[in-house]
């Protein structure tokens, strides 16, 4: 269940959300959280790559005029992708822990 750096924000991101979300609110979750661009294309591509693994899973909404009568995509974390996310997590931490900005480790 290991992911890459970018998949981890995204799917931190569908999580902070709470909700199902549509790219759009996932980068600019991202961006606004870590302070990273994320370009619309790079969170669509990963999103599809995390719904392939089983962490995500989408839909589409109901179409809207605003857009041109197309539907939204949504996104949700799964239960195996809340998983993935906290073991991630769980891994950067253990990783971190006692390092101090500045030094070198041994």
């Amino acid at each position: 269940m290991r992911l890459r750096e970018f998949e981890l924000l995204v799917l931190l991101a569908v999580l902070a959300v709470r909700v199902e979300t549509h790219p759009r609110a996932i980068r600019n979750e991202i961006e606004s959280r870590s302070g990273r661009v994320a370009s619309r294309a790079a969170v669509f591509i990963t999103l599809e790559r995390l719904e392939a693994k089983g962490f995500v899973t989408s839909r589409f909404g109901d179409p809207t005029p605003t857009r041109g009568g197309r539907a939204k995509r949504l996104f949700q974390a799964t239960a195996l992708g809340t998983r993935a996310a906290l073991e991630s997590v769980r891994t950067v931490s253990a990783m971190s822990t006692g390092l101090v900005p500045g030094t070198r480790p041994r």
